[in-house]
């Protein structure tokens, strides 16, 4: 049976690199995963549409 790839995470650049709370993303195969780096042990794990919707959803609200 092959390896799972190992779970690359990246944190926003926006994000500075001071801190710990922050979202992180990462790719696993046809789904997207988000965490905060305060919690990195809560994963959500949606297709990349949910992502997008998510983004859209809080850009309307928040800028």
């Amino acid at each position: 049976m092959p390896q799972p790839t190992p779970i690359q995470w990246q944190k926003s650049s926006f994000s500075g690199a001071g801190g710990e709370n922050c979202v992180e993303l990462a790719r696993a195969e046809t789904r997207l995963l988000l965490r905060e780096s305060d919690a990195p042990e809560d994963v959500l794990n949606m297709a990349p549409q949910g992502v997008l919707g998510l983004i859209r959803h809080y850009r309307s609200k928040y800028q």
